[in-house]
C-alpha cells in the first residue's frame, strides 16, 4: 500500500471513530438529557399523557393531584390545591419549566409507566406496577398554615422538625407564589414576573439562601467551649464595655454599647442568657478557628445536608488560622459565616436531642396505586455535635434565655421552652433577625427556626422573631391536647 492510500484509510478511520464517539455520546450521555429537555415537544405530549400520583400531607391534606383533562381524558394537568402554601416545600412540576423540589426528586415514582417505552415493557412483563406511585410527607398541614400566617408579608422563612427523628413538620418562605400559575395557562408569561420580581418569590428562603446567623451561633460556640472542656456556665470572664481585637483597630460591643454585667466580671451563663457579643468575642479566639470550624461541621456547616430536595450548605471559614479578629467576630455569628433556616433549626433540634443530629427528610411514605406501603422513612442519625452532657448544660442555658433573658417573648403558657435568639447586621445594610429553640424542654417534640429578612432599624431576634416561634409552638401544642 503507497503513501496517499495508507494516509486516506488513516483519515477515514478516524472519521469513523469520532463519528461513532459522537453517536455514542448523543445516545448514551447526552441523549437524557435532551429526551427530558422541557423544551422537547414530545416530551410535553408523553408527560401530559401521564398521571402522577398524588401528594399528601402527614394528616392526609392533598397538596398534588393529577386532574384529567375534560376535553381529552387521556391528558392530565397538575394541580395545587393549596395554592402557594406548599410552593417552596413540595414544588412544582410544569411542562414548560420541568419539575421542582419533592416533584422532581420523587418525579420517577410519581409518574405513571403508559408511553410502551422497552423499559416500561419489560416492567409489565414481569409483572410490576405501571400505575403511578403516591407520596405522604412528614409536613404537618395544621401547622404549616400557622407558620405560614405568622410569617405574614415579612420576608424570611420557618423550619419546624420533629428533634428525635428529623421529619420536617413544617417549611415555610416568603414571598410565595401560587404553584398553579406555573402550571397552568399564561406560566410563561407569569414565570418571567416571578423572576422579575425583585422580592424573588421563587427563592427557597429555608433551604437555598444562607444568612449570617448572628447571635444564634452562640449555641454553636458555647457548645464548642463546653464540650472541648474549655469553659463551664460558671466560667467567669471579664467584662469590658468594649473588646479591643488585638492586631486590630476593630472592636466589638454588646447590643447596647453597655458592659454584660457589671463592668468587671460576667459568667458564662450571664453572658449566654444576655447574648454578650463581647464575652463571646473572647471565647471563640479561647477556643480557637479549628475548634469552632469542627464544632460547626459536627453541626452540619460546610457539609450537604440529606434533604430529598437539596439543600445549599452552610459555612465557617475553615482557614482562620491564628486571625483572632476574624475568630471573635466568627464566634458570634458574623463576617463569612452563613447558615440556611434549616442547618438553624437543626442546631436547635441537636440540643434537644442529646446531641445528635437526625438526618432531615421531608417524604414519610411511598405508597403504590393499592395503598400498599412500598418504603417507608426511617429516622437515622446524620452526625453527632456534642455530648449528651453538654446539650443538657445547654438546654439549661437555652431555657433561661426565654425564662429571663433576650427570648423572653418566646414564652408559651404551660410550655417549657429553650431558645437563642439572633440579630445580625452589617453597617447599613438589612437587619436579618433569628429565634431558634425547642420545647418542651423536658421531652422535646418540636424544634423550630425563624428568619425574617430587613426585619427594620433596630429590630432584634428578641423582639420580631422569638414571638412568632411562640405563636407556632403553642398552635402546636395545642393542636396535640
Amino acid at each position: 500500500m503507497n503513501g496517499p492510500i495508507r494516509r486516506l484509510a488513516t483519515v477515514t478511520f478516524v472519521a469513523m471513530i469520532v463519528l461513532v464517539l459522537g453517536a455514542t455520546y448523543v445516545q448514551a450521555v447526552a441523549g437524557p438529557r435532551y429526551r427530558n429537555d422541557s423544551r422537547n415537544a414530545r416530551v410535553l405530549l408523553a408527560v401530559s399523557g401521564k398521571e402522577r400520583g398524588t401528594i399528601v400531607t402527614s394528616d392526609g391534606e392533598v397538596v398534588a393531584q393529577s386532574v384529567a383533562d375534560t376535553e381529552d381524558p387521556r391528558r392530565y394537568f397538575r394541580e395545587y390545591p393549596q395554592g402557594g402554601l406548599y410552593a417552596h416545600a413540595v414544588g412544582f412540576s410544569s411542562l414548560l419549566f420541568g419539575d421542582e423540589g419533592i416533584e422532581a426528586a420523587y418525579a420517577s415514582d410519581l409518574l405513571s409507566k403508559r408511553d410502551l417505552t422497552i423499559s416500561d415493557l419489560i416492567t409489565a412483563l414481569l409483572g410490576r406496577d405501571l400505575q403511578a406511585r403516591s407520596i405522604q410527607l412528614t409536613l404537618d398541614h395544621s401547622l404549616q398554615l400557622v407558620a405560614d400566617e405568622v410569617l405574614g408579608s415579612n420576608r424570611g422563612a420557618v423550619v419546624a422538625l420533629d428533634p428525635s427523628t428529623g421529619a420536617v413538620l413544617a417549611l415555610v418562605s416568603h414571598p410565595s407564589f401560587d404553584v398553579n400559575d406555573i402550571v397552568g395557562p399564561g406560566a410563561a408569561v407569569l414565570r418571567e414576573t416571578l423572576l422579575d420580581d425583585p422580592s424573588q418569590p421563587l427563592l427557597n428562603r429555608a433551604t437555598r439562601q444562607s444568612y449570617a446567623p448572628g447571635s444564634s451561633f452562640k449555641v454553636v460556640t458555647a457548645a464548642a467551649a463546653l464540650d472541648d472542656g474549655l469553659a463551664g456556665k460558671a466560667t467567669e470572664f471579664p467584662d469590658p464595655v468594649e473588646l479591643e481585637l488585638p492586631g486590630s483597630t476593630a472592636t466589638i460591643r454588646n447590643a447596647d454599647s453597655e458592659a454584660c454585667h457589671d463592668g468587671v466580671s460576667v459568667t458564662l451563663q450571664e453572658a449566654f442568657r444576655r447574648s454578650c457579643n463581647t464575652t463571646f468575642g473572647m471565647l471563640a479566639m479561647e477556643i480557637g478557628g479549628e475548634r469552632l470550624f469542627n464544632r460547626a461541621t459536627a453541626f452540619g456547616f460546610n457539609g450537604s445536608l440529606p434533604l430529598e430536595t437539596g439543600v445549599l450548605n452552610s459555612f465557617f471559614p475553615p482557614d482562620l488560622g491564628n486571625d483572632l479578629p476574624a475568630i471573635a467576630q466568627s464566634g458570634i455569628g458574623h463576617r463569612d459565616v452563613q447558615a440556611t433556616v434549616l442547618q438553624m433549626a437543626l442546631v436547635a433540634a441537636a440540643v434537644a436531642n442529646r446531641g445528635e443530629v437526625m438526618a432531615p427528610h421531608m417524604v414519610a411514605t411511598l405508597v403504590d396505586a393499592e395503598g400498599n406501603v412500598l418504603e417507608q422513612a426511617e429516622p437515622s442519625v446524620y452526625r453527632r455535635a456534642i455530648s449528651p452532657g453538654t446539650s443538657l448544660v445547654l438546654t439549661g442555658l437555652m431555657e433561661e434565655v426565654v425564662t429571663s433573658g433576650t427570648g423572653t417573648r418566646a414564652q408559651v403558657p404551660g410550655i417549657r421552652v429553650a431558645g437563642k435568639t439572633g440579630t445580625a447586621a452589617s453597617g447599613t445594610g438589612p437587619v436579618n433577625v433569628w429565634f431558634i429553640g425547642f420545647a418542651p424542654v423536658e421531652k422535646p417534640t418540636l424544634a423550630i427556626a425563624v428568619l425574617v429578612e430587613d426585619a427594620g432599624e433596630g429590630a432584634s431576634g428578641g423582639a420580631v422573631a422569638a414571638p412568632m416561634a411562640a405563636e407556632i409552638m403553642k398552635a402546636w401544642f395545642e393542636g396535640k391536647d
